[in-house]
């Protein structure tokens, strides 16, 4: 739970009473590889912060999985529509690794945000980072090339390589997986 303090810490300043009573809400949860933290067409009644471990939130179009987001160690995950509005949840979000996590119940979160004033301060820190990697993920597709793509990714989270298939990966950057083999082919080929 120690990283999931340092989460919160990182963003807002909070007291140790405010921080204990946030922390004592989180249930443990451990999914194994493959397991489902939420179905599609469900409604979203918890969010999780991966304390280890990788996710992925991933759509079905035309009967292939299309990779929209890969969640990993320090992160939280929900769907985010939803969690708010109780609505009936669009995508599918699996443990591509075993994971541990800390999740929230909707109804714990929304009596945090009354009761205290450093959660909804994080909460909204939370919110606006999510809409930003939503416009920087749609201006990314529209104006950049994949290299460019696939080079930020890298730089921005290597671990990734490392522990994620292939596959989801070239699917989140927009590419296909022989395209993703020749990016990497050519980076190696640069630094050697």
């Amino acid at each position: 739970m120690e990283k999931l303090k340092q989460c919160i810490l990182s963003q807002v300043t909070i007291e140790k009473k405010s921080m204990d009573t946030i922390l004592s809400v989180f249930e443990p949860l451990e999914l194994t590889k493959g397991q489902f933290f939420l179905e599609s067409g469900k409604i979203c009644r918890q969010m999780a912060f991966i304390e280890s471990g990788f996710m992925r939130m991933y759509d079905l179009v035309d009967g292939k999985e299309v990779t929209l987001w890969i969640g990993s160690e320090g992160r939280f995950i929900t769907s985010l529509s939803s969690f708010v509005f109780q609505t009936s949840n669009m995508w599918n979000i699996q443990a591509i690794t075993d994971c541990k996590l800390y999740t929230i119940h909707r109804d714990q979160h929304f009596k945090l945000n009354k009761e205290e004033p450093k959660w909804l301060e994080f909460d909204n820190i939370l919110l606006a980072n999510s809409f930003a990697l939503l416009e920087k993920k749609m201006f990314s597709q529209l104006h950049t090339t994949a290299k460019e793509r696939f080079h930020a990714l890298l730089a921005e989270e290597p671990t990734l390589f490392q522990n994620v298939p292939l596959q989801y990966i070239a699917s989140m950057l927009g590419i296909t997986p022989e395209s993703l083999s020749r990016l990497r082919k050519n980076t190696i080929k640069s630094i050697t």
